[in-house]
């Protein structure tokens, strides 16, 4: 499904979101529609074509701490740089997965020292297990990233939709290939 590229009023990306929450915005009357998709939603009285890049039209302040990169799982993938722990393998991320080093039923926690991007097949045949449990050994073990680090999303050109190629710029890194 079609997704949206939110940008600030200062034309800044902030985030995408799927077409449902953009059209709820554009309704409310909080954003302006800049580029639409191909694709047009029919209702019984009015059809429109799927925002593609919306603009808010009040200027959000976004307070961006230098010092912390938040826990996500694609915060997860970047520190590890889509590489599974365990095999070294290089995955796509629709092929990762991200395994608890100490499984949560044995006391393990979801936090950046427990949390290891990880392929399907190796989490299948960990399991439930430490890595010691399952004769398995990390590449290296899981740490917070240092203060300052910047976790960049890396986009590549090929996946994003032409009408967002002008607004991408201002703090991701676009790849060619």
């Amino acid at each position: 499904m079609e997704q949206t590229l939110l940008l600030n009023a200062s034309y800044e990306p902030l985030k995408v979101v799927n077409w449902q929450k953009a059209i709820t915005l554009w309704c409310q009357g909080k954003v302006e529609v800049i580029a639409v998709h191909d694709r047009e939603i029919r209702a019984v009285s009015v059809s429109f074509k799927l925002p593609s890049v919306i603009r808010l039209l009040r200027f959000v302040r976004i307070k961006r701490r230098v010092d912390y990169v938040p826990f996500s799982r694609a915060s997860i993938y970047a520190r590890d740089k889509h590489t599974c722990q365990y095999c070294a393998h290089v995955f796509p991320t629709a092929e990762l997965t991200f395994d608890h080093v100490v499984p949560v039923a044995q006391g393990g926690r979801k936090d950046w020292e427990n949390i290891v991007t990880c392929c399907v097949s190796c989490n299948r045949r960990k399991g439930g297990r430490t890595p010691a449990e399952a004769g398995m050994h990390l590449l290296r073990p899981p740490r917070r990233p240092p203060p300052g680090t910047s976790v960049r999303i890396k986009l590549t050109l090929n996946f994003a939709p032409e009408s967002w190629r002008d607004f991408l710029y201002w703090n991701s890194e676009l790849d060619e290939s």
